[in-house]
């Protein structure tokens, strides 16, 4: 590294015989004079004066799409390789990086013993009930679960105390794999447009009859409730004509009142209703959706407070849970008051959370929040799935489920246009655009209905790189860059706002899938000089670098398109940092003026060797030549830093071996 130093030291007397004037290629020609720089809060001045700054909260997805895990043996309640199990030996490591909430997959009983939970089968079988050809989840055991969440309340929580937090996917969209058919009345509808019938009614036969024979044997234990084809409003399978379509579950017609010459099109009518005239039926019926949207008929069918995308996204897959029936309600109410107070669970990611009722939800949210208090002294984490590409959906549904009078932070939504943000940008740089510019990252690539959910409101952003949904092999795929989300990981961990989550697959890998997707390795492997990726992920050492330096006000520098860069103050008691990232070409380094520090302090990288680690003086006006190479990130702390020794971090990525 001897002529990165030598190349920093040129550059730094360029600078400095330019009074102030930053390097040409990556800074504006003239520069305004430097802020005064603070004296530094050192925490023996602040003693006794300031309380103590919590650690910064992580959240950690602790699964992919193809986890190994094994099931306990007939009649004995724990296994070695249970993921539960499993999660329980990992847990105090990653608590050591920083994660103080770990995100569960939906551990409810499934349609079958490797159903990963999203085909949800019985809300309230934990693992506990003969059901399904298996007494354990995919993911091990109400036991294990039980010993998971022990292990959880010993550990240091969002803010030092109380445990890490364990956040339950719920699944109360849909239910699947129903043990008997019942028959329902249903018309068939437009896939393109839900709310358009193509069909009269008619008379199916579905899987709706729930009777939990694992449950029942014990006394319907936990909940008396048995579903039946009144409590769906949809489904996709047909059994008598064996046939797939989308059926909307509807109220006996001879029940509804009759639809009059005002409610067209009329499903089943010779041309919809509309004039005898067979050539022009299609265009009539164009103008009249065309005019407003379809007669809604009365009765049972899609409720309204869900997204409008196909005109009503009620509708998404399996047997659609209706939340206009007092019972579906009372029970999923139940459900999620004894998942806090009795299982132990600290908050819910609400999957398809745009799917089902936003106002079911609203209320849905306000006892869960009252359980929580009950048990934990403080209100449940609740995030919803509303992976829209538009913050526009975002903050329409945050602003439904928030009941009046309640805090802002009463929900959140995971950041979905920053992910796609993440994806352009990773893209452009794959095609070697002149449009790929880090800078676009918040705002969106021009349309203001694009910019990140962290950037119009942080305090209800989680912020991501990558899910079990958007991974490799998905139909939700985001494509990007492994060695790139390092620089993303970094935008999301050591900024301030939002909440920040690392995915299993980015950290540990995926497996190969039981359908031929590749196996990946850990992800975030920068380029190396003398090579493509490097050996090690930084991921590890950007998680303990959250918990130990991002602290403190936040300055940004973002005056180049392929190179960013901000600064973190620190607190009285915590140090800050210097972050620089840039998608130039990897053998290609940039030099970033920025005020950091003290005059005559040495800031080193972290994420650097000990050997051969750039090293930047800090001189009289407070700026420092920040330097970094293409493709990669950088951070920078105090030479004098505790924790030093600590990086890069030693981690071991793989979790079946431990």
């Amino acid at each position: 590294m001897s002529w990165l130093k030598q190349n920093l030291s040129n550059l730094r007397d360029e600078f400095s015989s330019a009074s102030g004037a930053p390097p040409p290629q990556h800074q504006p020609t003239t520069a305004p004079p430097p802020p005064p720089v603070p004296p530094r809060p050192y925490p023996s001045q602040a003693s006794g004066q300031q309380g103590y700054t919590p650690d910064n909260p992580l959240l950690f997805q602790a699964f992919e799409w193809h986890n190994k895990s094994e099931s306990p043996p007939p009649h004995e309640t724990h296994c070695h390789g249970s993921h539960w199990s499993r999660l329980s030996r990992l847990l105090p490591k990653l608590n050591e990086l920083g994660v103080t909430s770990v995100w569960l997959p939906p551990g409810c009983k499934a349609n079958n013993p490797d159903g990963n939970g999203y085909d949800c089968y019985d809300l309230w079988d934990l693992g506990e009930f003969d059901q399904k050809y298996t007494r354990s989840t995919r993911w091990g055991s109400r036991e294990e679960l039980h010993d998971l969440v022990q292990t959880a309340s010993k550990l240091h929580g969002p803010h030092g105390y109380g445990g890490v937090e364990l956040i339950w996917d719920a699944v109360l969209n849909h239910k699947t794999a129903g043990d008997a058919v019942e028959e329902a009345w249903a018309v068939e509808v437009d896939g393109h447009d839900r709310r358009v019938e193509i069909c009269a009614p008619k008379k199916i036969e579905a899987w709706l009859k729930y009777e939990f024979p694992g449950r029942e044997r014990e006394g319907m234990k936990y909940s008396p409730m048995k579903w039946r084809a009144e409590h769906f409003s949809g489904t996709d399978w047909d059994q008598r004509s064996q046939k797939n379509a989308i059926y909307k579950l509807i109220d006996d017609p001879a029940t509804c009142p009759r639809p009059n010459d005002q409610q067209l099109p009329m499903p089943g009518k010779p041309n919809n209703g509309f004039n005898r005239f067979a050539r022009f039926a299609k265009d009539a019926m164009k103008s009249a959706l065309l005019d407003g949207p379809p007669a809604k008929r009365p009765g049972k069918g899609w409720v309204d407070d869900v997204d409008h995308t196909h005109g009503n996204y009620d509708y998404l897959l399996f047997s659609n849970i209706y939340y206009h029936h007092p019972e579906v309600r009372n029970d999923i109410l139940q459900w999620g008051r004894w998942m806090v107070e009795d299982v132990g669970i600290s908050g819910f990611r609400l999957d398809a959370a745009q799917h089902f009722s936003w106002h079911f939800t609203r209320e849905w949210i306000g006892q869960v929040h009252a359980a929580s208090r009950r048990r934990f002294g403080k209100d449940a984490f609740v995030v919803g799935e509303v992976l829209a590409a538009e913050v526009s959906r975002q903050l329409r549904w945050l602003d439904t489920v928030t009941p009046q009078g309640c805090g802002t932070q009463l929900a959140y939504a995971f950041d979905a246009p920053l992910l796609y943000s993440f994806s352009r940008v990773s893209e452009d740089v794959r095609r070697g655009s002149k449009n790929a510019d880090l800078r676009t990252l918040l705002s969106g690539p021009g349309d203001p209905d694009k910019q990140a959910l962290v950037a119009v409101r942080p305090y209800q952003a989680v912020t991501f790189v990558t899910s079990h949904d958007t991974q490799t092999g998905q139909a939700s795929c985001v494509p990007m860059d492994q060695g790139l989300k390092a620089l993303f990981y970094a935008f999301i961990l050591l900024r301030a706002g939002g909440l920040p989550y690392v995915f299993w697959g980015d950290l540990y890998g995926v497996c190969e899938g039981k359908k031929g997707e590749a196996a990946e390795d850990p992800h975030c492997r920068p380029p190396c000089e003398d090579g493509p990726h490097c050996e090690n992920p930084v991921l590890p050492s950007l998680m303990l670098a959250r918990k130990l330096f991002a602290y403190g006000a936040q300055t940004d520098s973002m005056d180049s398109q392929s190179c960013i860069g901000w600064t973190r103050s620190g607190t009285h008691d915590r140090p800050g940092c210097v972050v620089i990232m840039s998608i130039d070409k990897p053998n290609q380094w940039t030099v970033k003026s920025m005020v950091a520090g003290q005059p005559g302090e040495r800031w080193i990288d972290i994420l650097k060797g000990p050997e051969g680690r750039p090293e930047v003086v800090i001189d009289e006006q407070g700026r420092g030549l920040f330097a970094c190479r293409g493709h990669t990130v950088s951070v920078y702390v105090r030479e004098d830093t505790a924790f030093l020794g600590n990086f890069p971090v030693e981690f071991d990525h793989d979790p079946y071996s431990q």
